[in-house]
C-alpha cells in the first residue's frame, strides 16, 4: 500500500500482451478522481464521488466515437449498478468494482491474465521481486520514480500518440475524447 501524492493520472494496470484491458486513475478538477476502464473496445469512466459512470464504444465495426449511454447498460461488458456500487466485467476475466459509499475500487484478474499486465498494481505474476518494474522493463525501489514512470497525463515523460477521430455526426464525442482538459487522449 502506498499514498499517491501525484496530481497526475497514472496507469494502474494494462494487459501489455493482448491489450485486453487498461485501467487508469485520472486526476480530475478539484481533487476529484475518476477511473478509466477500457475493455472489449468499450471505455467506461467511473466517477466515484459523483456516483456516476459514462460509457463509450470505439469499435472499428461501428461508427467511431459512438456514445452508448450515461450508464453501463447495453454494452459488451457485463455490468451491475446499485445505489452505492458499480461492477463491470468482461468474458476474459477482468472485473472492476467500485463501492461509492466507501470510495473504494477493486480490480480482479482471472488466472489467464497471470504475468501479462503491468502498472502501479504490479506485474500480477506472484513474484514479489519484480513488482516495482517501470515501463522500460527495469526495476526501482524508489516510490517517486516508480509512480512517475507510470504517469499518463500531461506530466508524463513519455509522449503518447493520439489517434485522430474522423469527422462524423458524433463530433461532440470526439471533442470529449480529444479536447477536454481531463481527456487521456488530448
Amino acid at each position: 500500500m502506498y499514498d499517491l501524492a501525484s496530481k497526475c493520472s497514472v496507469l494502474l494496470a494494462k494487459d501489455f500482451a493482448h491489450s485486453a484491458f487498461t485501467i487508469i486513475l485520472n486526476e480530475e478538477t478539484r481533487n476529484s478522481r475518476s477511473l478509466y476502464v477500457e475493455m472489449n473496445q468499450t471505455v467506461i469512466t467511473i466517477y466515484p464521488r459523483l456516483k456516476i459512470a459514462k460509457m463509450y464504444n470505439f469499435s472499428s465495426t461501428e461508427e467511431n466515437c459512438q456514445v452508448l449511454d450515461q450508464s453501463p447498460e447495453n454494452s459488451t461488458m457485463n455490468s451491475r449498478q446499485g445505489i452505492n456500487k458499480i461492477e463491470v466485467s468482461d468474458q476474459k476475466g477482468v472485473s472492476v468494482s467500485c463501492d461509492f459509499q466507501y470510495d473504494l475500487c477493486t480490480v480482479t484478474l482471472a488466472g489467464w491474465h497471470h504475468g501479462v499486465s503491468a502498472g502501479l498494481f504490479g506485474t500480477n505474476d506472484n513474484e514479489a521481486g519484480n513488482e516495482w518494474m517501470v515501463p522500460n522493463g527495469s526495476f526501482t525501489d524508489n516510490l517517486k520514480e516508480f509512480t512517475q514512470s507510470w504517469q499518463v497525463s500531461k506530466c508524463s515523460l513519455v509522449q503518447k500518440k493520439e489517434k485522430p477521430c474522423p469527422i462524423t455526426a458524433k463530433q461532440n464525442i470526439c471533442k470529449t475524447f480529444f479536447e477536454e482538459p481531463h481527456s487521456l487522449l488530448r
